[in-house]
């Protein structure tokens, strides 16, 4: 007899409808399954068949062939065990055909017939919302999918129990969405705070623009000046997600397999990976790509620490998502796009001994050592980072001052303030670039009017400074958030000095 069930397969960050073809005919006793499965897949009758037995059925004791379609797409995952039961159950009498149309199916079933969680649920929920009446999944996937209000929702524990709602004997219910569907992924993040930062009030100015208006930014002193101390607060001024930018990230975060808790992201992802990192890991890849930590960092915080001692290839794979706000990787099969729209916070000494510029110590490297070590970092991603300052040694006063500086709550309420008027001034955008660090040439000139003086000091910044026109565009951006500070429709002379100051390196400064 013949039986299908619809499940879904997962392919970059969107799902696909697979049709869970299953005949059990008389012969020999055999199971197999066709369609391009993979090994987690193939692996899966010896779960099905304890799984049905531990559950109460039968399993049939004929020939059980299972195609996966389509057969040109391949198929991962074990969240095929629970479609695959549902259709040998049919195909030997159990249940009816009938009883379970347009109910999609997904799971990894124990031997014991329990469910286990899978990956994708959310991607899978937005996907195929329109090609199915109701959704059977985990239950410890059901906060997250239930985000898709226009699909009903069922998270259950076992097979018996969707075996008894596709009979009536006992409904499952619609899973709503609740307080717990939102968690954070940086609760030890609570406990940093930027009134622990003792000095350094005009690096904090900086991150606070950064933070306001999506800038990246680049930590540049000696060891010990407080720059990674810095950049591990930043994630307490930035604002929690908004709705539709927390199911992007959820959605990577899903197909990625990191999603640890039931429910959705709802504070900014911070991604801070070791040097050591490889060019896959960071951009992302494998045979069937997975999404890399720029993509892990979408929406949220990317914090290089010794920016520097990163592989060459490494750093320069940020270049086009730094822009664009994407990567695509590309394979024989297919071509797939992750979304890759993350804020740069970088830190690195001066030279390999870190104390070129330090005042108080003498710096031992050659002239040679110095400009090897700064030419790992390419002029183009120079010129990529918005925002670069110097963080210097503290002095006596400065270390033995009490702390007297502003608690990361209060500048938050700024930055969300400053926000808001960025949502409202790109509404039209999507979610992830409605910022200033992301406009456009024509938003430049719509957005970015200068006063006279401001315009005749940039005039003179030019000349001096011998800027690219990426710089310029920068300096332009980081002056409008600076506006947008102060409330200021125009910018004006001090605003554009300000952000002409943030950026160190477009002077000599290495003497």
């Amino acid at each position: 007899m013949l039986a299908k069930a619809l499940s879904a397969c997962v392919v970059g960050i969107e799902a696909y409808p697979v049709d869970v073809e299953v005949d059990v005919s008389d012969g020999l006793p055999a199971f197999s399954v066709v369609g391009l499965p993979d090994t987690a897949i193939k692996e899966s009758r010896d779960r099905i068949r304890s799984a049905i037995n531990n559950s109460g059925f039968t399993f049939p004791s004929g020939k059980i062939t299972v195609n996966l379609s389509h057969a040109d797409i391949k198929k991962e995952g074990s969240g095929f065990d629970l479609p695959i039961a549902i259709g040998i159950l049919c195909a030997s009498g159990a249940i009816r055909q009938e009883e379970f149309e347009e109910i999609l199916f997904c799971g990894e079933l124990s031997l014991n017939g329990k469910l286990k969680s899978i990956r994708g649920a959310l991607p899978i929920a937005l996907s195929l919302k329109t090609k199915a009446k109701a959704f059977i999944l985990p239950k410890d996937n059901s906060n997250e999918a239930a985000n898709v209000k226009e699909l009903p929702i069922y998270g259950t524990t076992s097979l018996k129990k969707v075996i008894d709602h596709i009979r009536g004997v006992q409904q499952l219910t619609v899973t709503e969405i609740g307080e717990n569907n939102f968690h954070s992924p940086n609760e030890k993040n609570s406990l940093l705070d930027f009134q622990d930062i003792k000095g350094q009030e005009h690096v904090k100015r900086g991150l606070e623009i950064a933070a306001c208006g999506g800038h990246n930014f680049l930590l540049l002193g000696p060891p010990g000046s407080g720059k990674s101390m810095l950049a591990k607060r930043f994630p307490t001024i930035l604002p929690d997600l908004t709705y539709e930018e927390s199911i992007d990230v959820t959605n990577v975060y899903s197909v990625a397999g990191e999603l640890k808790i039931n429910g959705i992201l709802r504070t900014r992802p911070i991604r801070s990976p070791h040097h050591t990192i490889s060019y896959a890991a960071m951009t992302g890849g494998g045979s069937c790509p997975m999404p890399g930590e720029i993509s892990l960092a979408h929406n949220g915080v990317l914090f290089l620490d010794e920016f520097p001692e990163f592989r060459r290839d490494v750093l320069e794979s940020l270049r086009q998502p730094m822009e664009s706000g994407e990567i695509t990787i590309a394979r024989v099969q297919r071509s797939l796009k992750f979304p890759s729209r993350f804020l740069l916070i970088a830190a690195m000494n001066p030279c390999p001994c870190g104390y070129f510029t330090d005042p108080k110590k003498n710096c031992h490297c050659s002239s040679h050592q110095i400009q090897k070590y700064l030419s790992k970092i390419s002029g183009p991603l120079l010129d990529r980072i918005d925002i670069h300052l110097e963080v210097p040694r503290l002095n006596y006063d400065e270390l033995t001052r009490k702390r007297t500086g502003e608690r990361s709550e209060i500048i938050k309420e700024r930055v969300i303030k400053v926000r808001s008027i960025q949502l409202e001034r790109f509404k039209e955008k999507p979610p992830d670039s409605r910022y200033n660090a992301y406009m456009d040439p024509k938003e430049l000139d719509a957005f970015c009017l200068l006063s006279a003086e401001a315009d005749e000091l940039l005039k003179t910044a030019i000349l001096e400074l011998g800027i690219s026109a990426r710089a310029y565009d920068k300096i332009l951006k980081i002056s409008r958030t600076i506006a947008d500070l102060d409330g200021s429709k125009l910018i004006e002379s001090h605003h554009l000095s300000e952000a002409i100051g943030y950026r160190c390196l477009d002077r000599s400064f290495w003497g």
